[in-house]
């Protein structure tokens, strides 16, 4: 059986952070498709980047996101998401509307339990990859929250503490079920 845990919430909320020390524990993680998708269109025409066309942006990382769902459920164990499938479709809506309904389906494929970043100026950076200021971070957090409890997720914020406690914190919240 495959469980599929994602971790969401704000940018630069050090979730890349956490899922590199779980791959370095051994865990399986499926890198942020945002990400992955600003790196392909920086080298290429730039016309999917998030401050250019986010409404291409988000259909790209919902695509991305089904397929790296489809290969993550055709092995077993526990799977990590650096973000994913509904925070695209969180993204969709903002920009274009599209009802979660229509870009996720019937339901969300992922745990009932999720992890949250919560909005951590301290560490909050912009890079080449990131360009939106912390204002906006915080803004898709709401979003991303909202949408966690209307798709009736069960929510756990991450605490603002070091990167060994919060993967104790994951591991042991998405054992406990």
């Amino acid at each position: 059986m495959t469980r599929l845990v994602l971790i969401t919430g704000c940018s630069g909320g050090g979730k890349s952070t956490l899922l590199e020390a779980l791959a370095e524990r051994g865990h399986s993680v499926v890198e942020e498709p945002g990400r992955r998708i600003v790196a392909e269109e920086l080298s290429g025409s730039g016309d999917a980047l998030p401050w250019v066309d986010l409404a291409a942006f988000a259909r790209r990382a919902l695509a991305m996101a089904r397929d790296d769902l489809d290969v993550a459920q055709a092995g077993p164990g526990t799977v990590f998401f650096d973000r994913g499938l509904i925070d695209a479709a969180v993204a969709l809506r903002h920009v274009d509307g599209t009802p979660l309904h229509v870009s996720l389906g019937a339901s969300s494929p992922y745990e009932k339990d999720v992890f949250l970043a919560p909005p951590w100026p301290e560490i909050y950076t912009g890079d080449a990859e990131r360009k939106h200021d912390f204002e906006a971070a915080e803004a898709e957090f709401h979003r991303l929250r909202d949408a966690l409890d209307e798709l009736g997720h069960t929510v756990h914020p991450l605490p603002k503490t070091s990167v060994a406690e919060r993967v104790r914190f994951i591991l042991e919240t998405a054992t406990m079920r």
